[in-house]
């Protein structure tokens, strides 16, 4: 059977992907070389309950922001969704505590208490957020051929600490974003602003784990007469005449279609491909240059039945004004975010909460060639010393918090490496740098015709971002307009 179209890897831009073209008609087949789909959105369990892979909580579900629209289109506004707390995140840097506020203007009018000299600075940036977030939608306008180059081409870092004169401001509006790679010789003003204007729009949690949006999606998926095969790894791409006619798997089986979409990394996909004239050596070497970002440690609590209320806000925790640099420290942890599981049940007392701090490549370099169950003893003395570490700075906002906990879990880059297939176990995909924006920022084409991408390494990572991306791949095949009239 020759399929219309073939999506290799399930992660979020997979299955939506699958779901979009599926419903327009196209017979869809996704390829998954794990046990189960869903990538950062697939969940396991442990002792009884369910932990999350890497989401915890998502912004712009409003109606009239994008998410809503985009998550509508997929179904997914039925999940049961809990919105946040108006202080939706909540920091502490050494003493001194702050709130990012839900909503532009109370963010903005909350922000001037702390920092009155900073008011024309702070209605600057908010009209940029704004501006962020009409703009990526507007990328999908078959009427509009306009594209945030210039946020692209300034660096966040430098942006910001041009624009506001109070240090502790600026860390302040980046202590939220553990959702990014805080870099300062890289980071694309675009991605920054990206990475925080949905949430400041609105912010919620799922009461469940995020395996509900993945196995949303795929139910979906079947009833609109798509397929999903799980175990299923692709080890190679076989082109003819320049373009692809299949994918070959491990097991010998070989699946026919006229386009392709890889939601897997591009360097990965490309080694899929024999060395042809169609995907030059050029290309190749590019994509195998591309730097990835940082990886993260999770640190997954079960607290003891009745001892800790749940808090509906997200904290975020540094020993001292560096967010931009603490996760360089090779001695101790410095930041960190502490984001909890609502109660499935009602009751005022949580179960689970996560602890996650950047963990980067270079502290995994030990283990790399090991595989899961075999990293050996030190490695899990390496976990259990940053786990306890990770408690302890928790502490300043769990007093005690040691002594309420009944399991912990820890995870690692190398884990989600193993599990998801991503390079390195890199958090936010490919690395952008807004010294390169041409080289690092990639579309969804290839110059094989019919190959796409999508996913955490193209323009945008993050569920916001990989939904967006996403949209922009099935465009591709499907038109704008198209796509257009599906989020109006």
């Amino acid at each position: 059977m020759k399929y219309d179209v073939v999506i290799i890897g399930s992660g979020l831009g997979g299955l939506e992907c699958a779901h979009i073209l599926s419903k327009a008609g196209k017979r869809v087949l996704v390829l998954e070389k794990e046990a189960q789909p869903g990538g950062c959105v697939q969940s396991y369990r442990r002792n009884g309950l369910t932990f999350d892979t890497g989401f915890h909580y998502v912004g712009g579900l409003e109606e009239g922001q994008f998410l809503h629209a985009a998550f509508s289109m997929l179904g997914l506004m039925a999940l049961p969704w809990k919105k946040l707390d108006d202080a939706f995140d909540r920091i502490l840097i050494g003493e001194e505590e702050f709130s990012f506020m839900q909503g532009y203007e109370n963010f903005r009018e909350n922000l001037q208490q702390h920092f009155p000299h900073e008011r024309e600075a702070l209605q600057q940036y908010v009209q940029l957020l704004k501006q962020t977030e009409q703009t990526q939608l507007e990328l999908l306008n078959p009427e509009s051929a306009s594209a945030p180059l210039a946020l692209f081409e300034t660096g966040a870092w430098q942006y910001l600490t041009h624009t506001f004169h109070n240090s502790m401001l600026v860390n302040v509006l980046s202590a939220t974003s553990l959702k990014m790679e805080l870099r300062k010789e890289t980071l694309p003003l675009f991605t920054f602003l990206h990475g925080n204007a949905s949430f400041i729009e609105s912010s919620w949690r799922l009461k469940g784990p995020g395996s509900l949006i993945a196995g949303s999606l795929i139910q979906d998926i079947r009833e609109q007469g798509g397929e999903i095969i799980c175990r299923a790894k692709v080890e190679e791409l076989i082109e003819k005449n320049g373009e692809l006619t299949c994918a070959r798997c491990s097991n010998g089986q070989v699946y026919e279609g006229k386009c392709f979409i890889s939601d897997v990394h591009p360097a990965v996909t490309c080694s899929w491909i024999k060395p042809a004239e169609s995907l030059r050596s050029i290309y190749r070497r590019r994509i195998g240059a591309l730097e990835n970002t940082f990886g993260m440690l999770t640190v997954s609590l079960v607290i003891k039945p009745h001892v800790m209320k749940y808090f509906n806000w997200n904290q975020y925790v540094y020993r001292r004004a560096d967010v931009w640099t603490f996760y360089q420290d090779t001695i101790s942890i410095n930041g960190l975010l502490i984001t909890a599981r609502p109660p499935e049940d009602e009751s005022e007392y949580l179960r689970q909460i996560d602890l996650l701090t950047p963990l980067t490549w270079d502290k995994c370099m030990r283990w790399a060639q090991s595989s899961i169950g075999h990293r050996g003893q030190d490695y899990q003395e390496m976990k259990q010393r940053l786990a306890d570490e990770c408690m302890e700075l928790a502490a300043r906002f769990i007093p005690n918090l040691k002594k309420m906990v009944e399991q912990v879990y820890v995870s690692t880059p190398l884990t989600y490496r193993d599990y998801t297939g991503t390079p390195e176990g890199a958090a936010y995909g490919i690395r952008k740098d807004y010294r390169n924006p041409m080289m690092t920022v990639l579309s969804p084409r290839t110059p094989l015709p019919n190959l796409l991408l999508t996913g955490q390494n193209l323009v945008l990572h993050g569920i916001h971002g990989v939904t967006m991306t996403a949209m922009y791949t099935c465009a591709e095949i499907l038109g704008k307009e198209y796509m257009w009239n599906q989020l109006k």
